[in-house]
C-alpha cells in the first residue's frame, strides 16, 4: 500500500504573517518605542531600532516569499505613521503602505491587512489609550482614511489583532504597555476594542462594499491540571472565560460575557465576514490560592510535554485542531492567522510545523471550512516585550547587519506550500521521526 499524501484543498492559501512595529524599524511615535526606551521594560535591554527593514525594504523580503511559492501574506498598517497626530493624515505613509501592497500583488501573494497589531500612537496614549471610550471614534477615523486609500489593493481586512491579550499582557500582568495590573480597567479595554471593532466592521462594508472583514482572536487552552479537582477546574475555566470566551461572545453571539459585562450587545453581533486563529499552545492551570492576580490560577505544563524553546510553553499540535473545531461552531470561515514556535537552531520547527499543518489537514478533512495557513513569521523580528531572543522566523536575521539565513524549515514550508501537500518524501527528509508518527504502516 502506497503512502498516504496529505493534500489540502484547490484554493488554499500558504502564507506568513508580520506585524508593523516588529519589522518595520524606527516606529518612534507610538507607545512601544518610549516602552523600549525605558529601563527593565525589554529582554535583555533589547530595542526595535531598525527591525527587520521593511520601511525601507520590505520588497526584498517579498521576492523571498514568492520564491518560497507563497500565495498571500499577513501584514499590518502602523497607526502612528498614518495619524502622527490627532486627525492629521501623512500621505506619504499611506503612499508607501499602497506601494507595498501592490508589491504584493504584482508577486501574486494576497494581502491581508491589520489595522491594528498592539501598537498605539502617543497621543492616543497621551489620552489613555483604549481605557478612554473616545479611542473608539479615533480608531473609525483613522480606519476611515486608511481603507480609503487602501481599498483598491486590499480585499482581506483585520480589524483588531488579539485584543484579548492587548487587554492581559497590558492590564492584567502588565507586562506590555502601560503596564498596569487591573482586572476592572483591562476590562474596559477590552469592551471599548470590541466596540471599536465592530464600528470599523460597519464602517468598512460602508466604503468597500466587497471586502471581507475579520479580527484575528488568540486562542489558548486551559486545561486543568487535575481534570478531578474542581478547584482546577474553576481556575481554568475563569482563565478561559475571559481570554477565550469574551471576544466571539461579542462580536459574533451579540452578548457581553462578565467581566466585561452582562446583557445584549446588539451593535457588536454578527460583525465578522471571517474569524481567525492565532494557535501556539496550551497551558495547565493549577488552584492555587496565593495567585490573585491570576484568578487563583499556576500555570504548569504536562511533564510528558516538549518544552518550547525561551520559556515559550509547550509544544502541543493537537490544540491547534481543537482550536479550529472550537471555532468552527461559530460557522464562519476561518484563517490561521498565526502559528509557529521560537527555535533559534530549528531543531524543533520542522517537525512542530508538520505536526501542527497536520492537525489542520484533519480538521479541514472534517468539513472545516479553513481557507489559508500564516506562519508566524517570515523573518525574525522583534518579539515585543522579549525582544530579540524569541526567534520565530522560517528565516534568521542579524538585526545589526540585516543579513537573513534561510533555515531548513523555510524550505520544508515552500516544499508544502508549491505542492499544497504534506507528501511522504517531505516527511522523510526534514523529519524523518515523524514517519510512523504520522505514515503508519
Amino acid at each position: 500500500m502506497p503512502d498516504a499524501i496529505f493534500h489540502f484543498p484547490p484554493d488554499f492559501r500558504w502564507g506568513v504573517a508580520t506585524a508593523s512595529h516588529q519589522v518595520e524599524g524606527n516606529n518612534r511615535n507610538n507607545q512601544w518605542w518610549e516602552w523600549e526606551h525605558q529601563p527593565d521594560r525589554i529582554a535583555h535591554g533589547h530595542k526595535s531600532e531598525l527591525a527587520c527593514n521593511w520601511w525601507q525594504d520590505a520588497e526584498a523580503d517579498f521576492d523571498r516569499a514568492a520564491a518560497m511559492g507563497l500565495t498571500t501574506l499577513r501584514l499590518s498598517i502602523e497607526w502612528s505613521r498614518v495619524e502622527i497626530s490627532p486627525g492629521r493624515v501623512d500621505t506619504a505613509a499611506l503612499d508607501r503602505y499602497h506601494d507595498m501592497l501592490q508589491g504584493l500583488r504584482a508577486r501574486g501573494i494576497e494581502p491581508l491587512v491589520t489595522l491594528h497589531h498592539f501598537s498605539d500612537p502617543l497621543w492616543l496614549k497621551e489620552k489613555r489609550g483604549w481605557a478612554n471610550p473616545d479611542a473608539i471614534p479615533y480608531f473609525t477615523r483613522y480606519v476611515e482614511q486608511v481603507v480609503s486609500a487602501l481599498r483598491d489593493t486590499v480585499k482581506l481586512w483585520c480589524t483588531i489583532n488579539e485584543p484579548n491579550v492587548y487587554a492581559s499582557l497590558g492590564y492584567i500582568l502588565g507586562q506590555f504597555p502601560p503596564g498596569v495590573q487591573d482586572l476592572r480597567t483591562a476590562s474596559i479595554v477590552l469592551r471599548h476594542m470590541l466596540q471599536a471593532h465592530s464600528a470599523a466592521y460597519q464602517l468598512i462594508h460602508q466604503l468597500q462594499e466587497e471586502a471581507e472583514v475579520g479580527l484575528a482572536h488568540n486562542l489558548r487552552f486551559f486545561d486543568p491540571a487535575n481534570p478531578r479537582n474542581p478547584l482546577d477546574r474553576t481556575a481554568a475555566w475563569i482563565r478561559d472565560l475571559w481570554f477565550n470566551q469574551t471576544t466571539p461572545a461579542a462580536i459574533w453571539r451579540g452578548w457581553w460575557l462578565p467581566p466585561l459585562g452582562f446583557g445584549p450587545a446588539l451593535a457588536s453581533r454578527h460583525t465578522l465576514d471571517w474569524i481567525g486563529l492565532n494557535y501556539y499552545t496550551r497551558d495547565l492551570v493549577a488552584f492555587d490560592r496565593n495567585a490573585k492576580t491570576t484568578a487563583f490560577g499556576r500555570i504548569t505544563h504536562s511533564q510528558d510535554a516538549e518544552p518550547l524553546d525561551g520559556g515559550y510553553g509547550e509544544l502541543y499540535p493537537e490544540g491547534l485542531s481543537r482550536a479550529i473545531r472550537r471555532l468552527a461552531s461559530l460557522g464562519l470561515p476561518i484563517h490561521i492567522t498565526e502559528n509557529g514556535i521560537p527555535d533559534a537552531d530549528d531543531d524543533q520547527r520542522p517537525r512542530a510545523l508538520l505536526r501542527h499543518l497536520h492537525q489542520l489537514w484533519k480538521a479541514i478533512q472534517g468539513n472545516i471550512r479553513v481557507m489559508s495557513y500564516y506562519h508566524w513569521t517570515l523573518v525574525d523580528n522583534f518579539e515585543w516585550a522579549d525582544g530579540w531572543t524569541l526567534p520565530f522566523g522560517l528565516i534568521e536575521l542579524d538585526p545589526q547587519s540585516q543579513v537573513r539565513t534561510p533555515r531548513p524549515s523555510a524550505a520544508l514550508y515552500a516544499a508544502i506550500a508549491k505542492g499544497n501537500a504534506i507528501t511522504p518524501e517531505v516527511i522523510d527528509a526534514y523529519a524523518p521521526e515523524l514517519r510512523p508518527v504520522l505514515l503508519p504502516a
